[in-house]
């Protein structure tokens, strides 16, 4: 168990490393002047060339990445150039907001997908079956700026009863989370379904049947409790996905989150602030991913840590 946590750890952190590193080069390479972002347009070359001083652009890479590195091992990642404050700070602040937003969709995500995809799958090759699996081929063809638009139109200028933008009040949160949703909804209803048709179909369901088990206590208890590992996976999986990848709807709905900060970050070549920031959601997706993995053997104890590692 030990092994396998130090080991899973590793390959976390090894992870982490070489995305930051990658994006580290990755936007020295990228067009662009962030001496003349941080300066404005009506800069002077010698104003120019003193920012350039200033935060060693002018340095070599190799130069850049080394005092990178050697301020990360002292967990500093170095000013923001737009906010004027330290980097991690300004992640941490906006963090939050992501984090809230990212929880609450995948717990619509959950609510909705878990028991639709049981129905699915109880209704099996019925016409009902057939339109839900057309519903969620189209919520998982839709791209998330559209359904993000669709629901703008409908529900805060149609209809204007949800706030259009921002974090103001509670119901502000409604219809970004709705928007990341629907597209976690297409995808783990239809996982949820196939391994429900499974588990249906097993030797050790239609024994328990004949043994006059409820149709209830069969589908929640032996079925899905069967189908909770690959599920609950995939719950892991999306959620630490949308830690990186909610970036174009916290745009839409003017989200106060880590998202819109990368924009910004990358409109003015803000080296420090995109790397804290690639840095910050790159640990917590690894995070997640284990912690998932080290819940494994309380949904099902025939799962040993240590035997999945060896194999």
């Amino acid at each position: 168990m030990v092994t396998y946590v130090l080991k899973r750890a590793g390959q976390g952190l090894l992870t982490v490393f070489l995305t930051v590193s990658t994006v580290f080069v990755l936007i020295r390479l990228a067009p662009g002047d962030p001496a003349r972002a941080f300066a404005g347009p009506l800069a002077t070359t010698e104003q120019l060339q003193q920012v350039r001083d200033r935060f060693g652009l002018d340095d070599p890479l190799g130069s850049q990445y080394l005092t990178f590195l050697s301020q990360l091992l002292h967990g500093n990642l170095g000013q923001s150039y737009s906010f004027q404050a330290p980097a991690l700070t300004v992640v941490a602040d906006r963090m939050p907001y992501t984090l809230t937003l990212a929880c609450t969709a995948i717990v619509i995500a959950a609510v909705v997908s878990i028991p639709l995809g049981v129905w699915m799958a109880r209704r099996r090759d019925s016409r009902s079956e057939l339109a839900a699996n057309v519903a969620t081929i189209a919520g998982q063809s839709m791209p998330d700026f559209w359904i993000g638009v669709l629901l703008l139109s409908v529900f805060a200028v149609a209809l204007p009863v949800l706030p259009a933008s921002g974090f103001t009040t509670w119901s502000g949160l409604l219809l970004p989370a709705v928007t990341i949703a629907i597209l976690q909804v297409a995808l783990l209803s239809r996982l949820v379904r196939r391994e429900m048709v499974q588990n249906l179909a097993a030797p050790y369901f239609v024994v328990a049947r004949s043994r006059g088990f409820s149709s209830h206590v069969l589908t929640w208890r032996y079925a899905m409790g069967n189908s909770a590992i690959p599920v609950f996976t995939a719950l892991g999986t999306r959620f630490a996905a949308m830690l990186n990848g909610v970036v174009v709807v916290e745009v839409v709905f003017a989200w106060p989150g880590v998202g819109s900060l990368v924009v910004r970050a990358l409109e003015t070549r803000d080296y420090p602030l995109i790397q804290a920031t690639v840095l910050v959601t790159s640990v917590l997706a690894v995070g997640v991913q284990l912690l998932v993995d080290l819940l494994y053997p309380l949904l099902d104890p025939r799962v040993r840590l240590g035997k999945a590692s060896a194999a």
